[in-house]
C-alpha cells in the first residue's frame, strides 16, 4: 500500500493541480486492474485514477478521455479536471455517494430505477463518443492478445464461440439503434446519492447496442427477473417491445462470453487483484448455463423476428 500511495503522490506532483503542493491525503477506493484515490486536503476533492500495468495492450486511451469529457457535458459523470497521455485521470470527487454493489442494488429502494435512468440519459444525451464497442470483434481481439502472451483459454470456448454465430447473424439482420454506451456497467461504476446514480469509468466505453449495458448490469448486479423487469419498465417507461427485450437477455450472455476473456488476460498479466482464472472460468459457464436455456432461444428467435 506504501508503494502504491507513493505513486499517486509523484502523479500529482508531476501533475501540479492548484492546491497539490500542500499536504494531500490520499485514501485507497476500489478497483480491479487500477489504482484509485480519493484525494482530500486541497481546495477541492479529487479522485485520481492510475492506470493498471498492461492495460496499454487492450486500453485506448484517446478515446477513453474523449468519451469521459462528453459523459460529463451529458450530466452523467464526474467533471474531468484532467486526463495524461499516460492514463492518468482526474475527475471531480462526488460527496455523499454510495458505490454501488448487488446488495446494494437490492437494500436501496429506487435504485434499479435509477441506474435505469442514468443509462437512458447517457443513450439518450451524451454525444460525440468514439469508438465503435463491436462484440465479435473485440472477442477476436482479445484472443490475438492472449494468443501473443501464450495464454490458455477454458475448454470448449472456441466452440460456444462458434455457436454464437446465430447471434451475431440474428444481430446483424436488423438495424440497431446505436448510442453512446458505458459498455463495462460494473456495479462499482454506479455511485447512488439517493436522488440519481452518477456512472464513472469510461475505459470500455464506444458506440454500441444500449441493450448491452442493462444486459450487462443485470449479470454485474446480478439481477433476478423480476429485477430485469424493473429495469426494462423504467429505461422505456413502460413494457418493452421484446426485440428489445430479447437483445438484454442474448447480451447477459454475451458480455459473459468476452469478460471471460478480459480475465483470463488479467490472469496472464499476473494481476493479484483476484483469481481471475476462476473469474474467467465461472462466468464462461455462466454463459453457457443461460444459452442453453428456453429464456435464450425464445429471445433469439424474438430478435430474428426484428423489431417490426
Amino acid at each position: 500500500m506504501g508503494d502504491e500511495v507513493a505513486q499517486a503522490q509523484a502523479a500529482l506532483a508531476r501533475l501540479g493541480l492548484p492546491g497539490s503542493d500542500g499536504p494531500l491525503e490520499l485514501r485507497r477506493l476500489g478497483g480491479l486492474t487500477n489504482l484509485v484515490f480519493a484525494v482530500t486536503g486541497g481546495p477541492e476533492p479529487w479522485c485520481l485514477r492510475l492506470p493498471g500495468r498492461g492495460t496499454e495492450d487492450y486500453i485506448d486511451r484517446k478515446v477513453e478521455a474523449v468519451n469521459a469529457r462528453a459523459a460529463a457535458a451529458a450530466g452523467v459523470s464526474p467533471e474531468l479536471v484532467h486526463f495524461g497521455a499516460d492514463g492518468v485521470m482526474v475527475t471531480r470527487f462526488l460527496p455523499g455517494v454510495v458505490t454501488m454493489s448487488p446488495e446494494r442494488f437490492r437494500s436501496r429502494p429506487g435504485a434499479v430505477e435509477r441506474a435505469a435512468l442514468a443509462l437512458r440519459r447517457l443513450h439518450t444525451e451524451a454525444s460525440g463518443f468514439t469508438f465503435r464497442f463491436e462484440l465479435f470483434g473485440m472477442i477476436d481481439q482479445y484472443l490475438q492478445v492472449l494468443g501473443q502472451k501464450g495464454a490458455a483459454v477454458p475448454e470448449r470456448y472456441h466452440d460456444v464461440v462458434r455457436e454464437a454465430g446465430s447471434v451475431r447473424a440474428a444481430l446483424a439482420a436488423h438495424e440497431l439503434p446505436l448510442t453512446a454506451c458505458h459498455c463495462d456497467p460494473l456495479c462499482e461504476n454506479f455511485l447512488d446519492d439517493g436522488e440519481r446514480i452518477w456512472l464513472v469509468d469510461w475505459e470500455y466505453s464506444g458506440i454500441n447496442d444500449p441493450m448491452w449495458d442493462l444486459g450487462d448490469l443485470s449479470v454485474e448486479a446480478e439481477f433476478d427477473r423480476d429485477m430485469d423487469r424493473r429495469l426494462l419498465h423504467a429505461y422505456f417507461g413502460g413494457p418493452p417491445h421484446p426485440f428489445d427485450a430479447g437483445r438484454m437477455v442474448i447480451y447477459q450472455a454475451m458480455c459473459d462470453l468476452l469478460w471471460t476473456l478480459w480475465g483470463l488476460i488479467q490472469h496472464a498479466d499476473g494481476n493479484p487483484a483476484e483469481d481471475f482464472w476462476a473469474y474467467a472460468v465461472g462466468r464462461f459457464e455462466r454463459c453457457r448455463r443461460l444459452m442453453a436455456t428456453d429464456r435464450f432461444a425464445r429471445s433469439l428467435r424474438d430478435v430474428q423476428a426484428g423489431p417490426g
